[in-house]
């Protein structure tokens, strides 16, 4: 977490550039208190158009934060201030039909004056803007004001529960009062540092595993607007971290905790009233499995059951377990439902080998000779049915690599769900995962494929030894090999692929990334989707944390 300007928070204001790296003289133009002339821009590789920073509060790190700087990598260290904006020189050319804006979310802030924050999904939300138009690039970045922001900023200290910190009550009475909070959702957090997407109506939305943590945003300024709320009353504390929405609909799943399954929903484009399309009743385990994310097709949703579940115990308390707000119950089994869109009846429902996976990729029908659907394939970035990557995500274990291979495995796992009344599904690797260095996380593809057969996902890979995944790669799951991009000592975040308007070739666009280097900065990265080869980068003022999960707003 970063510390909050506030009476006992020690705040410098200041422009964002280092004063002292520059040669002043008389008839050279200044930016707020620092001189920009040609020499400058050519060393920081920067054209700065706006000076929103120099009126806001630089963030000053913790003492341990201070010491793991001197590391270099700025993935996971706080973001240095709350707001900066400008235009980035670009190396390379970027294409002229790249017109929009690219916003990427995620946990930012891990500290709150001189207290860390444990894990990497505890940070509160940085949304990071990228406006590509006509050949130029700006960015822009800012912290989503959310009320568990506000209130940290406010008082000094965590007063919302986040994935793995809760407010420190002050007696048996605060604490007895935040379990009443707690179990009323009151005391969950809204920090909405997970994903972004844009609605079929053009409002983008911020969003986290609680539904409460639905925030809107503008995607110019980068402001938050206020609260998205739900007009329903369907009711639930907590839903996917990663709806699926296109231009027409809004498909999510609710879980539920008191009589263990999943209420499958479905929001029209320019309405805030979720309805209820189905239900799906656990087939194991004392509580619903963890849905992150889940896959559709064109007339299915697929609602995965996995044994790492929802724990009412670890929710309530004080300290984090080792799996934080789950329990893995491997005697529970693991199961794959397929529920039709149209009617809300579940058309399969088997068993399937563990599996432990934070993100689908996409899903697809796979159908016989005369057409008829047999089965539904359903990928994922799956670890390997291994629940040690949660506790590896700790913030600790991020900043303290020391060489040796410690990322669990990955590989990109292909279920066969058949719709023959089979009791028992299939997972697979769907590529050797050598391929891609065992490592598998934060996938994208093109959206124009979302619940068809597709040959092509962009994710994040690894080049061991590593702690964390440190590639971009291109899977080709007809070919089953993968193409690879890598920057020794650097951290990519997830690649995002942006299709070309008019394209008739799938992976005919470009791939976007914000890139962690080694020496503590940063740069947008922009790839060839067919080539994977580089066509573009720009550097950052400063190295920015990692972030999550994206979205592409077309320059409308």
């Amino acid at each position: 977490m970063a510390s909050f300007a506030s009476s006992a928070t020690k705040i410098y204001c200041t422009n964002i550039l280092s004063h002292d790296r520059f040669d002043h003289g008389k008839d050279e133009p200044y930016f707020g208190k620092v001189k920009i002339n040609e020499k400058t821009k050519k060393n920081l590789d920067l054209k700065l158009v706006t000076n929103v920073a120099s009126q806001l509060p630089v963030i000053v790190l913790p003492p341990d934060e201070v010491v793991k700087k001197e590391k270099k990598l700025a993935a996971w260290t706080s973001v240095r201030q709350e707001r900066w904006e400008g235009e980035l020189v670009v190396e390379g050319d970027l294409p002229l039909w790249l017109n929009g804006t690219y916003l990427r979310n995620g946990p930012g802030q891990w500290h709150i004056g001189n207290y860390n924050f444990r894990h990497l999904f505890d940070g509160y939300a940085t949304l990071v803007r990228l406006h590509f138009e006509n050949g130029r690039l700006i960015m822009g970045h800012r912290q989503i004001e959310s009320d568990a922001y506000k209130a940290a900023k406010h008082n000094n200290k965590i007063c919302y529960r986040e994935f793995s910190e809760v407010p420190k009550p002050d007696n048996f009475l605060s604490y007895i009062g935040d379990m009443a909070k707690l179990l009323s959702g009151a005391s969950l957090t809204d920090n909405a540092n997970t994903g972004v997407v844009k609605l079929g109506d053009g409002r983008v939305v911020c969003l986290t595993e609680t539904i409460k943590g639905s925030i809107e945003i503008d995607p110019d300024t980068l402001d938050t607007i206020g609260k998205f709320e739900f007009s329903d009353s369907l009711g639930g504390l907590i839903h996917s971290a990663h709806p699926i929405v296109t231009d027409t609909e809004f498909w999510t799943l609710i879980p539920d905790l008191i009589n263990p399954g999943y209420l499958v929903v479905r929001m029209e484009e320019g309405t805030n009233e979720r309805k209820y399309i189905g239900r799906v009743s656990c087939r194991g385990g004392p509580a619903p499995g963890w849905v992150h994310s889940f896959p559709v097709t064109e007339h299915y949703i697929i609602v995965p059951e996995m044994p790492l579940r929802y724990c009412a115990q670890n929710l309530l308390k004080a300290e984090p377990t080792p799996l934080y707000k789950f329990e893995w119950h491997p005697h529970s089994k693991g199961f794959m439902h397929v529920m039709c869109k149209a009617s809300g009846n579940i058309v399969a429902s088997v068993e399937v080998p563990l599996f432990v996976t934070f993100h689908f990729i996409n899903a697809y029908e796979e159908k016989d000779e005369d057409g008829r659907v047999t089965a539904v394939i359903a990928d994922c970035c799956e670890h390997s049915a291994d629940t040690t990557i949660l506790d590896k995500l700790r913030l600790e274990n991020l900043r303290s690599f020391n060489g040796e291979d410690v990322l669990p495995d990955a590989r990109v796992g292909r279920f066969r769900i058949p719709l023959d009344g089979s009791p028992h599904g299939e997972l697979e690797a769907a590529l050797d995962p050598n391929e891609h260095g065992r490592g598998m996380d934060m996938c994208s593809f093109n959206p124009c494929y979302l619940g068809k057969k597709y040959r092509y996902a962009y994710a994040c890979g690894a080049k061991r030894p590593c702690n964390f995944p440190n590639t971009l790669t291109k899977i080709d799951l007809f070919e089953k090999k993968a193409k690879n991009w890598y920057d020794e000592g650097a951290v990519p975040s997830e690649p995002f692929f942006v299709a070309r308007p008019g394209a008739t070739e799938e992976d005919d666009g470009v791939v976007i990334s914000m890139i962690s280097d080694k020496n503590g900065e940063g740069y947008a990265l922009i790839l060839d989707g067919s080539t994977f080869e580089e066509i573009a980068r720009a550097k950052f003022p400063y190295g920015l944390p990692y972030g999550l999960h994206g979205c592409w707003v077309a320059k409308k």
